[in-house]
């Protein structure tokens, strides 16, 4: 008899459910991000390099907000901080689409990112408290199997409403940001908790509370993320202008590509991590870090699609296999009354590396070449994986 994959889910409690339909509704709303440097070219009449300004001041927002909301969800309870994040994020989209000044645009995609963006850290560590840790990976997989759902839903229907007018974006997007916080007010929420771990092998001694640059551990990790990290955002950097610029690709072949990726995760992600839930994080980390860079890496040989998809599938497993097992591995090192300011500054190294990555890559792209861009990025992998394997002593 064939074991049902998705069986390890009946496990997952009630309130990871909620706060997972919570995110897919929220996220199926997530229109506006995609579309920002569009919207600001043809909308704004401003340039491709100011368009990729206000990208980068979205970044910057978010750098700024995740020890900050980590530190605040701490303080005031996750749960209060997601509901505040998501209908603070609601109203101030209907007053962003109304701005039609570059520099106050500018300033209020910053904004936006600071608040929006404190979601994240508050999700992360809701997620950590609610589910002992022999499930957490199972748990941060259904989470992202939530987002992924969201964000194949909310671009799509973000590109009919920009044929009629810009504007929807904002409002839908602001729409689904409330209702997702009505429904997270509303929910019969079981009673919260900070469940206590089962003795576990992998997990250091953690004191009751520890200052983050004195816990050398998360130090370590922080640093040995970004490579990977780097790497991972060339799919929204360098890959798209890989495809269609060198290969000759056209834009409808790179989107079914991406679908494969999407697809994957849905299908795969979560019982993949049910699967591996007993493996020590420090192999699931190395593991991710061999497959982003090895399915990037390979495209320095590749020129037609089966070559192409290959490496979407190598680097997709390495991306189900590294991001639930960080979230688990720094719910590990943090003191539990800390998780949040921890997760905070875990989420600063991906509003880093979404800065920085896409920039890099494309540079390196434009001024050195295909072949040096991915065997880069085969290189940075590795050193992930190899960091990695140092956190087992």
């Amino acid at each position: 008899m064939i074991k049902n994959p998705y069986s390890g889910l009946k496990d997952i409690p009630k309130n990871i459910w909620y706060l997972s339909i919570g995110t897919l509704i929220n996220r199926s709303g997530t229109m506006v991000l995609p579309f920002l440097a569009l919207y600001s070219t043809s909308e704004l009449g401003i340039s491709a390099g100011n368009a990729g300004l206000v990208l980068a001041f979205y970044g910057l927002g978010a750098f700024i907000s995740a020890p900050f909301a980590g530190k605040l969800s701490d303080k005031f309870g996750a749960l209060n901080l997601m509901k505040l994040s998501l209908f603070s994020s609601g109203v101030f989209l209907f007053a962003y689409s109304l701005v039609t000044e570059f520099y106050a645009f500018l300033i209020l995609s910053l904004i936006w990112a600071i608040v929006n963006e404190a979601f994240r850290p508050a999700s992360m560590s809701f997620l950590s408290s609610e589910i002992t840790s022999d499930r957490r990976k199972t748990a941060f997989a259904l989470n992202r199997l939530a987002i992924n759902l969201g964000m194949s839903i909310g671009p799509v229907i973000g590109g009919l409403l920009s044929t009629i007018n810009f504007s929807l974006l904002f409002y839908v997007d602001g729409i689904t940001a409330i209702a997702a916080g009505l429904f997270m007010t509303f929910i019969p929420w079981q009673k919260l908790s900070s469940i206590s771990s089962p003795p576990d092998d992998d997990k250091p001694a953690v004191a009751e509370k520890e200052k983050v640059y004195k816990n050398f551990k998360f130090i370590y990790l922080l640093v040995a993320i970004v490579p990977v990290e780097i790497v991972f955002f060339q799919h929204i950097g360098a890959f798209p202008l890989f495809v269609v610029q060198e290969l000759g690709y056209t834009t409808a072949t790179f989107g079914l590509l991406v679908a494969v990726n999407t697809v994957l995760i849905i299908f795969i992600e979560v019982p993949l991590n049910d699967a591996m839930r007993s493996w020590l994080d420090w192999k699931s980390l190395a593991w991710g870090g061999i497959l982003s860079g090895l399915g990037f890496g390979i495209l320095a040989f590749t020129h037609d699609v089966s070559l192409l998809i290959l490496s979407i599938v190598i680097w997709t497993f390495g991306e189900m296999i590294f991001f639930p097992a960080t979230g688990n591995y720094v719910a590990h090192i943090s003191p539990e009354k800390q998780r949040g300011e921890y997760m905070g500054y875990f989420q600063m190294t991906f509003s880093f590396s979404f800065m920085v990555g896409p920039w890099l890559g494309t540079l390196a792209f434009e001024h050195f070449g295909s072949v040096i861009l991915w065997t880069g990025c085969l290189v940075l992998g590795l050193i992930s994986a190899v960091m990695m394997v140092r956190l087992r002593k």
